[in-house]
């Protein structure tokens, strides 16, 4: 995805949450100099094929595992890379802001596994921390501003939705999507915002993939798109 056609939605968010997009700048210039000496991976680095399981870190992910098995590959959003490596499923790709699980992180960069790390305003901090302890050649350094190589910009804002992006980006032929809850009443006011953020990115990216995503299946009269993009 260009970034031209991502900035209209990446203001919408900007305005619906009064972030500042210097901040995220700020962030991914940050990344950038923490990776700046190793040979990070980009998209292009990440070819997939055949169907691709996005799995979410909602508290359905474990009863749902079976669309993980029989995917080709598994594109693993925050905690559910865990959920996964627990139950015995290889992950291709963990996607995360780390704020949760960076020593799954870790782990997974040392095994070659690609991480795509996210840098957002306001985690600074994390990136600072952790992001060294990881084995470089495997970090995907991403930013929902302007990418800045190596920093790159596949399109998404929450982990989830974001690793649908990239799997899109990585030619993906058929997304599937385990472990997601757009309703989930645990989560907090600003979650679920989020959680409505990332039903209209999926329902914007499946239709620029002419396919249809079953996690929105009952969903998609209620979506709205308040960038106006079509």
């Amino acid at each position: 995805m260009l970034f031209d056609e991502w900035e209209p939605v990446y203001e919408a968010i900007l305005d619906d949450f009064g972030y500042e997009r210097a901040a995220d700048e700020r962030a991914r210039d940050r990344l950038a100099a923490l990776v700046g000496d190793a040979d990070p991976p980009g998209v292009d680095d990440v070819r997939l094929s055949g169907s691709v399981a996005i799995c979410g870190a909602g508290p359905t992910l474990s009863d749902e595992l079976d669309v993980a098995r029989r995917a080709d590959s598994v594109i693993a959003a925050s905690t559910a890379a865990d959920v996964c490596l627990d139950a015995g499923i290889g992950v291709d790709c963990m996607v995360t802001d780390l704020d949760k699980n960076p020593d799954t992180a870790r782990a997974l960069s040392e095994s070659g596994i690609p991480v795509a790390a996210h840098a957002h305003g306001d985690n600074v901090p994390e990136l600072e921390r952790y992001v060294p302890t990881f084995v470089l050649d495997s970090v995907l350094p991403t930013t929902q501003a302007a990418p800045a190589p190596p920093v790159s910009n596949p399109g998404g804002f929450t982990d989830g939705d974001r690793a649908a992006f990239l799997a899109d980006a990585c030619g993906a032929d058929r997304l599937v999507f385990p472990g997601w809850s757009f309703d989930d009443p645990s989560v907090s006011a600003e979650k679920a915002r989020k959680l409505r953020w990332a039903e209209r990115l999926l329902h914007w990216l499946e239709e620029r993939r002419g396919e249809r995503f079953d996690v929105l299946d009952g969903r998609r009269d209620r979506i709205d798109r308040p960038w106006g993009a079509e």
